[in-house]
């Protein structure tokens, strides 16, 4: 079996899965983690290389033992029991995983996040600061992935709609504000990839599980894996959120996840709903594209900044 230093050897920003599993048993045997499926009347199990995951989602007909929740803790993998297609998370107007317990996440970043957070300036601060990296990370996406411009997607044609928002995030006196803001650049992206993709009268509807919709709505919770797995490895609390309301447990998670939904979720909801594309395609598209413009990396980055920013300031 293999150490727990061997299982903690691949750094999270560096894993390259999350899995979503439905109709199987989860399982430990002989040191691994196995997910075991029936076929007609032959069993066959499937290794989950637990070292090199970060989340794993169990859906539909899914179950789990104790001895694998205990090597999947061991290894750092965040685990969440969701519905039909990876969505929604159960108990879904919260972010609820199964997070590992572990006394040895490092402090320096809830100390640092907890020194201006009750600073409501600050706060306000840190979520312009989160609206502006999220911005210039469309861009550099966007710029920078030949399928989408193979898909038309043309970054000098949003300019205008970019430098509008950038300077309405700097003026913006309020939270309330700058989620209006984030909002309407969401619109007019939607706009834009429906134009793009020849789905015109697009409307944005999250009840609605079809086409780009349910295609939004199952690459955010990808998103929210991500952002879940970015704060817990980190050490910060789900519930001290910079833009998404203080009364929602799980909002931090929901301002994490922004970073990458509409660099990295939106575009593919759109391409792969005009290609006809089943579940599996397209969230095996948003894993790749989460890796090859290292999603993971980048949230880490941001949050870890952002906790140490006004401590650096202050040197």
């Amino acid at each position: 079996m293999e150490s727990l230093t061997d299982l903690k050897a691949i750094l999270h920003s560096k894993r390259a899965n999350i899995y979503y599993l439905e109709m199987c048993r989860v399982v430990q045997k002989d040191g691994r983690v196995l997910y075991l499926s029936e076929n007609e009347k032959e069993y066959q199990y499937w290794n989950i290389p637990i070292a090199n995951t970060t989340c794993l989602l169990l859906g539909t007909g899914t179950s789990i033992t104790q001895a694998a929740m205990r090597m999947l803790a061991q290894a750092g993998v965040l685990v969440g029991f969701s519905g039909g297609g990876a969505t929604p998370l159960l108990m879904a107007t919260e972010i609820e995983w199964f997070t590992p317990q572990s006394e040895y996440r490092p402090t320096e970043y809830i100390q640092g996040w907890m020194q201006f957070w009750f600073d409501e300036t600050k706060r306000l601060d840190t979520a312009k600061r989160f609206q502006i990296a999220r911005i210039t990370f469309i861009q550099k996406v966007w710029a920078k992935d030949r399928e989408l411009k193979l898909e038309g997607f043309n970054i000098a044609e949003l300019k205008n709609e970019f430098d509008k928002s950038l300077e309405n995030i700097v003026n913006a006196h309020s939270v309330g504000k700058l989620l209006q803001i984030e909002a309407d650049l969401t619109k007019k992206l939607y706009k834009y990839a429906a134009k793009k993709t020849n789905q015109l009268g697009f409307i944005r509807e999250h009840s609605k599980a079809e086409g780009a919709n349910a295609f939004l709505d199952h690459g955010n919770y990808l998103a929210y894996g991500l952002g879940a797995t970015t704060l817990w490895v980190l050490g910060i609390s789900h519930g001290f959120a910079v833009m998404h309301g203080k009364t929602r447990r799980g909002a931090l998670v929901f301002d994490v996840a922004d970073l990458v939904k509409d660099a990295l979720i939106l575009p593919w909801a759109f391409i792969c709903a005009k290609e006809k594309q089943s579940e599996k395609e397209f969230r095996s598209q948003c894993l790749q594209t989460f890796v090859e413009h290292k999603a993971l990396d980048f949230m880490f980055n941001e949050v870890q900044n952002a906790s140490l920013y006004y401590i650096k300031s202050s040197l």
